[in-house]
């Protein structure tokens, strides 16, 4: 087939972030021994890909409902290639959890559409603590297999080169 075109294919990568990237994470401190486990996953996983510890910021919460504001003043600033946001919601007796839960998932989907950046829920939302833990890495020997925060910062990593890679119209990205 000559002539045969082929589409253009934009891909990221979670291993490895570009020179000069700068990140945010705005952490809950509801539930704080899960999300610290959260954010310790993270930050091991940033520095994997090669980000120096002193490129990230960290804003500490009070709760996951205050996630969605922290990460869109700190995406105001301009300063950041991504932003993580970290909590953990678990079942009470009630359905408050509900509430909070989707409060909090589209204020961080509205932020991320609104600033145009990466903008990551890492809220685990779960019936147990015990869940929780599992999902901040509880059994692994290192801490981090299996840990949401490292996964959520994989996936940052991915959408900051991705987006590196789309220039949108008007030249900037």
């Amino acid at each position: 087939m000559s002539g045969a075109s082929v589409p253009m294919i934009f891909e990221g990568s979670p291993n490895v972030l570009p020179p000069g990237t700068r990140v945010g994470i705005v952490v809950a401190r509801w539930n704080e021994p899960i999300t610290r486990r959260l954010l310790a996953g993270a930050l091991h996983r940033f520095e994997a890909a090669g980000l120096p510890a002193a490129a990230v910021d960290v804003a500490w919460v009070p709760g996951s409902f205050e996630l969605p504001l922290a990460a869109d003043r700190l995406a105001a600033t301009g300063r950041y290639a991504a932003i993580l946001c970290l909590g953990a919601i678990i079942k009470g007796e009630t359905s408050h959890d509900h509430h909070i839960a989707t409060a909090t998932a589209a204020g961080i989907e509205a932020t991320a559409r609104g600033r145009g950046l990466p903008v990551i829920f890492g809220v685990l939302t779960c019936d147990t603590l015990a869940q929780a833990m599992v999902r901040a890495g509880g059994a692994a020997a290192d801490g981090y297999a299996g840990n949401k925060g490292a996964e959520c910062a994989a996936a940052a990593a991915e959408m900051v080169a991705l987006l590196s890679q789309i220039v949108p119209a008007g030249g900037r990205s």
